[in-house]
């Protein structure tokens, strides 16, 4: 049977429903899945080694003939045991393997095979355990003596399973389009579609294997900049209300507010209100520190937009955040006659009262209540707007083209669209910014507020773990709350780091036994998450352990310590964030890095955080010393998630820019590109760039 790109894995070679089932859980469903399911590392296997050259502890390969094969059951362990002896012109071998009676029918006295494996020293010398194995043939390797592609794998699926289907699926391969037009393939020296996938799986060397991925990060980058331009030309063409500038109605809400501006704040200010008097939509990103005063930039739009007689949103990721916005926007504009409301799933506010849904909506969609703040709740059929002409988004970098065209349409004129402010605590370059987001025009705000206190930022050896404790038992007898930060929900033995679930558990258990902790971890049910964080917020609970949820969230400014267990496995930037949850008030507030870690380019990363100024100067610190690695959470919100590139294939992402930008020049709706065209429809049906 001849495979094509669409044949169901079913019907391929030795797969059946069970195993078929397995697939599904990994969404892989037809040839072309196969085909595009990338390994997430590679083993180079491909050096074989004589016996008489192994080292105890290393990966090798060895090229053997068996000379004696036996399986026995072990009393110990009550385990099988299938024992041979393997040799080559060099020396002999023992190998072992545990729990596989089997191998004692597949290899015979006598075959020659490939092992790869590490040598250890046993009861009675030298041995190989458990390792890999493939019978030499005139045909290529699969599994041993290449470099050898590692997938992520699901329950009861082997990596050799998986191998052997993937190298099955790939006499598919040149049936996948090429969707690249041929000039920048040319241009930047790119490998053939068919051959990057083949060699991605299984390369033949290094260099090509090096080429497959750069030629498959280029095509997801390419394809996320042709987004961003085509979004950018098609807001060029649309047109905004105008918002002048109320110059004296914004000098006297400033001059009420119970502290200055920064020179920082005036400028983005500036910028924005500017961008407002356009008749061309504003599509502005704000970026600043945690604590860096970026709500109330956006205010002094909002402000300028109601005195124009119009309405603006300000949209937050979690119903706790949009509270804590909306009661900051009441207390500043409680002088004015300003009508702000909140809308989200549980709370419906007008001027502080509580209302009905349906009173929220009528003052909504009358033009009554000129700022609203909310959720993505603001996005239904329901909300119809009545004059709305700014929408600002917290902590969402991109906001999709589908969201602007359910605000264009509900605005309350469909003719305009809406200006649009995103707003960020993430510090990104701005190099790399204006190569990510260049549809977007950029503010930045890196001046703190002079009565802002300096968070104290401390490395802790693990074997100092317990004086870090103490000092947070003191910080909660004075009446502060702390957060425990852990890199992983739950235990695993192959990282070696500390989880959420067994922290929570100890230290509820011994170490604060007397005191209310709480968990929190983005396997919970969203209400469950909400709960608990409004719990630490009231100080119902003293200490929060929590993963990287807590990255980007709610303001608790009673929680003056935080403790990040496994500090080297998160990135700069992100560590920043996690520092930021506490400082937000007059307290002095501390954080706590703690590693196991002993490596030289670890505490060289770690000290960064102690003596770097802020955020912006960590993110390109961190993009100098880790390299083309994870700098940002692979869940960090607005971020576009890809299969292969990161955010620190810088060179990568400027040239995809440019030969997008080329496209969109040539042809901007892509017509003349017919593949093109449809591989990007599908591409953001799967990544969700924006």
């Amino acid at each position: 049977m001849k495979l094509t790109l669409t044949t169901p894995v079913s019907q391929i070679t030795r797969v059946g429903k069970t195993t078929a089932d397995r697939l599904k859980r990994l969404e892989i469903e037809t040839v072309n899945d196969l085909i595009f399911y990338y390994p997430w590392r590679w083993e180079d296997l491909s050096k074989i080694s004589k016996i008489s050259e192994l080292k105890t502890g290393e990966l090798s390969t060895i090229k053997v003939k068996i000379q004696l094969l036996s399986s026995r059951r072990s009393l110990a362990k009550r385990k099988i045991l299938t024992e041979g002896l393997v040799a080559d012109e060099s020396g002999s071998l023992k190998i072992v393997w545990f729990n596989q009676p089997f191998l004692a029918k597949t290899l015979q006295i006598g075959d020659e095979v490939y092992f790869s494996g590490k040598v250890d020293f046993g009861r009675y010398g030298f041995q190989m355990t458990n390792p890999v194995y493939e019978k030499v043939t005139n045909g290529s390797t699969t599994h041993t003596a290449r470099i050898v592609p590692i997938y992520p794998l699901t329950h009861s699926l082997t990596a050799k399973q998986i191998r052997f289907l993937i190298k099955s699926a790939l006499v598919a391969v040149d049936q996948v389009v090429d969707f690249l037009p041929p000039e920048i393939i040319t241009s930047y020296r790119l490998m053939s579609l068919s051959e990057a996938l083949r060699q991605i799986h299984f390369p033949d060397n290094q260099q090509l294997l090096d080429q497959a991925i750069r030629r498959l990060k280029f095509n997801e980058l390419f394809l996320f900049e042709l987004r961003v331009m085509i979004n950018r030309s098609e807001i060029r063409q649309e047109t905004a209300e105008v918002v002048l500038f109320k110059e004296q109605e914004t000098k006297d809400f400033i001059s009420q507010l119970p502290f200055s501006l920064t020179n920082d704040q005036r400028k983005a200010a500036w910028q924005i209100i500017s961008d407002l008097q356009q008749s061309r939509p504003m599509n502005r990103l704000l970026e600043g520190d945690v604590g860096s005063g970026k709500t109330l930039v956006a205010l002094l739009a909002m402000l300028n937009v109601a005195r124009n007689e119009k309405q603006s949103v300000l949209m937050s990721p979690t119903e706790i955040l949009a509270s804590q916005h909306y009661q900051t926007i009441s207390k500043l504009f409680s002088n004015s006659n300003i009508k702000t409301g909140l809308l989200t799933r549980s709370q419906k506010l007008i001027n502080n009262e509580k209302v009905s849904q349906s009173k929220m909506l009528s003052g909504i969609n009358s033009g009554e209540v000129k700022i609203i703040v909310g959720t993505h709740a603001l996005i239904q059929e329901s909300v119809k707007f009545n004059s709305l002409a700014l929408a600002v988004i917290d902590e969402q970098h991109r906001f999709g083209v589908t969201q602007r065209k359910h605000l264009r349409e509900n605005s309350g004129n469909s003719a305009t669209t809406p200006h649009l402010l995103s707003m960020t605590a993430t510090p990104i370059p701005r190099s790399l910014a204006l190569a990510l987001y260049g549809d977007l025009d950029l503010s930045i705000i890196r001046e703190m507020p002079k009565e802002r206190k300096k968070i104290i930022t401390k490395l802790v050896e693990g074997s100092k773990r317990n004086e870090a404790y103490e000092f947070i038992r003191q910080q909660i007898d004075q009446g502060r709350q702390a957060f425990i930060i852990c890199p992983l929900i739950d235990p695993s033995d192959t990282l070696g780091v500390r989880s959420v679930t067994e922290e929570y558990e100890r230290l509820s258990g011994t170490v604060f036994s007397d005191l209310t902790i709480s968990m929190l971890h983005g396997k919970l049910k969203s209400m469950d998450k909400e709960r608990i964080m409004a719990d630490f917020l009231a100080n119902k609970s003293k200490i929060l352990v929590a993963t990287s949820v807590v990255e980007v969230g709610v303001d608790v400014p009673n929680a003056s310590v935080m403790l990040i267990e496994g500090a080297d496995r998160f990135g700069l930037a992100q560590l920043h964030q996690f520092r930021g949850r506490v400082g937000r008030s007059s307290y002095q507030s501390y954080c706590f890095l703690v590693s196991e870690q002993n490596s030289q380019k670890t505490a060289a990363r770690l000290r960064a955080m102690v003596s770097a100024k802020d955020g912006f100067e960590l993110a390109e610190l961190d993009l100098e010393l880790r390299g083309p690695g994870e700098v940002y959470g692979t869940t960090q919100s607005g971020f576009p998630e890809f299969k292969l590139a990161t955010l620190t294939d810088y060179r990568l992402i400027q040239e995809a820019k440019i030969a997008a930008e080329g496209i969109v020049k040539k042809d901007n709706r892509l017509d003349g590109y017919p593949d093109l065209k449809y591989k990007l429809k599908d591409f953001l049906a799967l990544v969700h760039p924006e």
